[in-house]
């Protein structure tokens, strides 16, 4: 054998462990890949701006909307108190804050919003904020920005203004006025444990203790945009609500035939 010929077999052999070995590598990394990180975007309807949030930030911003609405509140207060959250937390629940200002509106255990524990429990602070609101002369027919501002007396006075049509579009969302106007993706890995029970949350921050009822249009899309920011934590999979149906494998609402003001929900045990 010439020394041309051996270096040309060496070669072709090299080339050989080379793909094969790319081939192992690349079905490994498929094995392995890491589902997308969960994720929630929210939107009024076609035309207007879509927003991203993280699945805490949908939670928290559920919670709010579900306590203004349980309180009977209008939209409009729903709006001014996520502007004034996304300005004191971006909508999350900070264990800290200026001097000893807390969770989602910064409130402070020493104005009177009440213990820490209280203020760190988002169904509690929001109640406070929407109290403080409605004791606001005309509040009702304030712009967003001022009317926060009246409530939380911050240095930044005109701050909120900037988050007034992000949180416009949520409370849209969020109240039902625009029907699927959230969606949250996410992947439940294996559990060894039941699922937790909603109801008592539920309960809680929409005043709802059942969903064997016929639920009027828009509050049933206020139940059930709670009901979805809220599935991962207790493991629901599917809700569906007047011809729609929401998954959370693929985080989007589809039409299906049924349509009626029964919400169902499908919810994963282990």
């Amino acid at each position: 054998m010439t020394v041309t010929a051996a270096r040309r077999r060496i070669g072709a052999g090299v080339v050989a462990v080379a793909l094969v070995t790319g081939a192992v590598v690349g079905v490994v990394a498929l094995r392995h890949r890491e589902p997308p990180p969960p994720s929630c975007t929210v939107s009024a309807g076609a035309g207007t701006p879509q927003y991203s949030l993280d699945i805490d930030q949908a939670e928290n911003s559920t919670t709010i909307a579900a306590v203004g609405k349980r309180l009977g509140l209008p939209d409009h207060a729903v709006t001014v108190a996520l502007a004034a959250a996304l300005q004191e937390s971006r909508l999350h629940n900070l264990p800290y804050g200026d001097r000893d200002s807390l969770g989602l509106f910064q409130q402070r255990p020493s104005q009177g919003w009440g213990t820490s524990a209280e203020i760190l429990t988002p169904s509690y602070s929001a109640a406070a904020f929407f109290l403080a609101l409605t004791r606001v002369s005309g509040w009702a027919t304030l712009p967003v920005t001022e009317a926060a501002q009246e409530v939380q007396r911050s240095g930044a006075p005109t701050a909120y203004a900037q988050w007034e049509e992000e949180a416009r579009t949520l409370a849209m969302a969020l109240t039902g006025e625009k029907e699927a106007g959230l969606s949250c993706r996410f992947s439940l890995p294996r559990a060894q444990s039941p699922a937790p029970d909603f109801t008592s949350s539920m309960g809680n921050e929409l005043g709802v203790t059942s969903l064997a009822t016929n639920f009027a249009t828009q509050r049933g899309w206020t139940v059930a945009s709670w009901l979805v920011a809220h599935a991962e934590q207790f493991r629901l999979t599917s809700i569906s609500f007047r011809g729609r149906e929401w998954r959370a494998s693929s985080g989007r609402w589809h039409n299906i035939a049924r349509i009626d003001n029964r919400i169902r929900v499908l919810q994963r045990q282990t």
